[in-house]
């Protein structure tokens, strides 16, 4: 295994965890420690959606595959 791999298997798995490390609430400014990003993949698109526990608010990251 590399010494500079951090977590995860792919390229995908590595940005949900960058993802993962900054879940502060874009609209309470909440931070949600025990949250994560779900992740879908459909087609040549993965959209990674977080939902904030205490407001509601819901952040979109869309990743367009090649």
């Amino acid at each position: 295994m590399s010494a500079w791999r951090t977590s995860g298997t792919t390229p995908l798995d590595r940005l949900k965890s960058q993802y993962d490390r900054n879940l502060r609430c874009g609209e309470c400014g909440y931070v949600d420690e025990e949250g994560e990003w779900q992740a879908r993949m459909t087609g040549d698109r993965v959209d990674y959606r977080h939902l904030c526990p205490s407001c509601g608010a819901v952040e979109h990251r869309t990743l367009k595959l090649r």
